[in-house]
């Protein structure tokens, strides 16, 4: 071989090596790219939080959509969620994420539907709750299992506060006053936080040793103590007053609750007129109103109910083909 000819083949075989190592790192970061999941949503560029009605999803195409009045045609092209809520200046999009095991994406969005944050927990979605000024929110997936009406399930509940970026992935660590006595077992599980409007202030149900029981907990002393037996899945009113929740009534597993209103002052409770099983964390439409979700007709996934507070009046239809209702005044 000719040894002046050496360096020149050595730099064409490096030269060979260098691009074919550089199409395969460009394989592969494409394919990364295109196996990421797409992002929140396609929300359709005219769909906003700017517009007041109901928002809700939609069980057939699965995106958020708008109706201004029960009369009036849906707005569809919102963002595609499995769980919705919005308050203030920001919206919470809960989506399932393929493969296995579950995963649960929280999307947290402007009222233009930009993404602000982005986090990735284990479980499937289930609530989705954004305080009044839509600085603090908060998330439940089950981790195991897929039903309250068993106890074969768990789940994981994260508070995000917005105004310091704080995030607490799991609140089952917060210290637990029960019976007058701090409370620790391997079974506490937390869901259904509902926050008061001073944003500190907060409420959840939290199961343990078979019962459940409504809290009430203090983000800023970071602690949590049990009120009342037998609440699952608090909605606290506009004014902070009531509490909307559900009752289990029946050990039946097809109409286990009753939607309830429990006064904070008196600790009083009636049940609203709703007759069926609410499998759901009712939202307070207005200070008089809560709309849920129900088991829906014809076929249909659900549909969203509207029944007035104080036990009074009849349900009535909202949303024929929806969930996860919020109203946007």
């Amino acid at each position: 071989m000719n040894l002046r000819s050496r360096p020149l083949r050595l730099a064409l075989v490096l030269t060979a090596v260098l691009l074919l190592a550089g199409g395969s790192l460009g394989y592969v970061l494409h394919a990364r790219h295109r196996e990421r999941p797409p992002g929140p949503a396609a929300a359709d560029a005219s769909f906003s939080l700017e517009e007041p009605g109901l928002y809700f999803q939609d069980p057939v195409t699965g995106r958020v959509a708008r109706q201004a009045g029960e009369q009036v045609p849906r707005v569809p092209g919102g963002p595609s969620c499995d769980r919705f809520h919005t308050a203030g200046e920001h919206a919470l999009c809960l989506r399932r994420l393929p493969g296995v095991p579950a995963r649960t994406e929280a999307l947290v969005l402007d009222r233009r539907l930009r993404e602000v944050r982005r986090v990735t927990v284990p479980g499937i979605p289930n609530r989705a709750r954004v305080s009044a000024s839509g600085q603090v929110l908060s998330w439940t997936t089950f981790t195991t299992g897929d039903s309250y009406a068993t106890t074969a399930f768990s789940t994981r509940t994260a508070i995000l506060d917005l105004r310091t970026g704080y995030l607490v992935k799991s609140i089952e660590q917060i210290p637990l006053t029960l019976d007058g006595a701090r409370h620790h077992d391997s079974d506490v599980n937390y869901w259904g936080v509902t926050f008061a409007r001073d944003d500190n202030r907060f409420y959840a149900t939290v199961s343990t040793g078979g019962r459940t029981h409504l809290v009430e907990g203090d983000l800023r002393t970071w602690s949590a103590k049990a009120l009342r037996e037998n609440v699952e899945c608090p909605s606290l009113s506009p004014d902070d007053t009531r509490i909307a929740f559900k009752k289990k009534v029946s050990d039946d597993p097809r109409s286990p609750w009753r939607l309830h209103v429990l006064d904070l002052a008196t600790m009083r409770e009636h049940p609203v007129s709703e007759p069926h099983s609410v499998d759901d964390q009712a939202a307070w439409l207005d200070s008089a109103t809560l709309g849920y979700a129900l088991p829906g007709r014809d076929g249909r996934a659900s549909d969203v109910w509207s029944v007035p507070a104080d036990g009074t009046g009849a349900p009535r239809l909202v949303v024929a083909g929806g969930s996860s209702p919020a109203n946007v005044p």
